[in-house]
């Protein structure tokens, strides 16, 4: 049974929790008539105030970083070195800016289309395995950062997918060497098999 993931299943406060139990959720878009699903295989936890590596550290506000601070089950896209676009999930409680950047993902249907956006096959390595080679794969950009999760255009299923706590490695997150002591916390989840 496929089942969308509402409101109360973003809301909780344990974002670790959270970025280790999308793993094997099915992250869906539905672009101008085009479907297209991968499923989540690797993920990174950013914990609010206390996070160095968070853009919301300190509870900075700012005009990129508002919708980290409003209702959870929303998404938060946004560039990194003007050129990749990240998607995240808006978690936790509001006012608490908690995120899970979505990592990577294991093509699981409209292929075709997601081969077409990424010109190549899906059997390639790196096809939509890196957070900016997934949004290509799953035709998500800018216009997407806002965007509530329990609508018709992008969204998170849960299709029971079955994933023993032994495949995943949890370790620190990647590319945050400025963050101090913070870049060792063990945020990271991936699913070793989906590789």
């Amino acid at each position: 049974m496929e089942t969308k993931l509402k409101r109360d299943y973003y809301s909780n406060e344990d974002v670790v929790f959270l970025a280790k139990d999308l793993i094997g959720k099915v992250l869906c878009t539905n672009i101008q008539g085009q479907y297209s699903a991968g499923i989540i295989s690797e993920t990174e936890a950013y914990k609010g105030p206390e996070d160095r590596a968070s853009h919301a550290y300190g509870n900075k506000r700012t005009n990129r970083t508002e919708i980290m601070f409003g209702e959870p089950g929303f998404a938060y896209v946004y560039l990194c070195y003007g050129i990749h676009k990240l998607f995240n999930v808006v978690s936790g409680p509001k006012d608490i800016p908690h995120a899970v950047l979505i990592r990577g993902t294991k093509p699981l249907e409209g292929i075709p289309i997601m081969e077409k956006r990424r010109s190549m096959k899906s059997t390639k390595k790196n096809f939509s395995s890196g957070p900016g080679t997934l949004t290509i794969a799953l035709g998500l950009n800018m216009h997407h950062n806002k965007m509530d999760l329990e609508g018709d255009e992008v969204w998170i299923e849960d299709r029971n997918i079955p994933i023993k706590g032994s495949e995943i490695i949890q370790g620190p997150r990647i590319g945050i060497d400025y963050s101090g002591p913070d870049k060792d916390l063990p945020y990271r989840f991936l699913w070793k098999l989906a590789k």
